[in-house]
């Protein structure tokens, strides 16, 4: 299926931060795409464009693969403006329960669920303490960690700038991925991200081993009662490092949340065994929707 021509666009770029920070308060959104900070990082690689339809800001961008969509609208008439698209022929892709329960009911829709973008969504009190059973790994790969290693941690701030940039750097290349596609789009986005948390509104924190950033974390708020964890990297090399940042920053940010959004696996096996084993109390389904008259779309999962 041909996708019809963007309707009347611009790039998303950094002045847009209040409108869109305005927008989502109001809207609460429950995906982790939806924070300005989110949008505008990967806006190169999901070329995302601003439209306003039915009173509504309208996001437009496209998959790795190419594939176009639009997201869930914000401000204005959202149901008018998401009707509007998946009748041009646009697929709607990070639609959750919530948004079609308001702005899709009754409508002549298709709706797939796409497992490999669900958020996990935790307590941050059960990530910030780890109690019980359930959480006796993840207490001795941190026990590990600490009884081998002299380290500190601290809140992000710009004086990590160099130790994290030069952790990223590592982290890639004992990946053994290529620097290209999806992956180099992270790998940039998250270097930006360290270099613009002040800007767009970033919190983090940092773990020092030996004088050298051995791991960090950056999130901000998703909605009145949850934050999102964006960016998450640490030295593969050093075992339990990856349990500490993940608890650490669950005890000293967003304090005031009941619970973390820590993204998807996008169908990565290892990852997402990963994200189970903490117990998540939710996955956050979204789904690719569609106009029934409309049945050879192109999936995105």
């Amino acid at each position: 299926m041909e996708i019809p021509a963007y309707p009347a666009s611009r790039p998303l770029v950094m002045a847009d931060k209040p409108l869109l920070n305005r927008l989502c308060a109001d809207f609460q959104p429950r995906i982790s795409e939806l924070t300005f900070a989110g949008l505008y990082l990967f806006r190169n690689a999901h070329k995302y464009q601003l439209s306003l339809i039915a009173g509504s800001i309208v996001i437009i961008g496209e998959g790795y693969d190419g594939t176009k969509y639009f997201l869930p609208p914000l401000g204005g008439d959202t149901a008018k403006a998401a009707a509007s698209m998946l009748s041009a022929g646009w697929p709607l892709y990070g639609a959750d329960d919530s948004f079609a329960e308001k702005n899709l009911n009754g409508a002549a829709v298709l709706m797939k669920e796409l497992r490999d973008s669900s958020d996990y969504l935790y307590l941050r009190d059960e990530l910030a303490t780890l109690p019980g059973s359930r959480f006796h790994k993840k207490k001795n790969r941190i026990n590990y960690f600490t009884v081998r290693h002299t380290y500190t941690v601290d809140l992000y701030s710009s004086k990590y700038l160099t130790g994290c940039l030069n952790l990223l750097d590592r982290w890639l290349k004992s990946s053994q991925i290529e620097a290209e596609g999806s992956i180099a789009m992270e790998v940039d986005a998250t270097a930006e991200a360290l270099r613009s948390t002040e800007e767009l509104g970033l919190e983090g924190v940092v773990v020092v081993v030996d004088e050298r950033v051995a791991a960090f974390a950056l999130g901000e708020r998703l909605n009145s009662e949850t934050a999102v964890c964006h960016f998450e990297k640490a030295d593969p090399f050093i075992e339990g490092l990856y349990q500490l940042i993940n608890r650490e920053l669950a005890q000293r940010l967003f304090q005031e949340c009941r619970y973390l959004n820590r993204e998807q696996d996008l169908g990565n096996m290892g990852l997402r065994s990963a994200k189970l084993s903490y117990h998540p109390v939710e996955l956050v389904k979204k789904y690719l929707v569609t106009a029934t008259d409309n049945k050879d779309f192109v999936a995105l999962c």
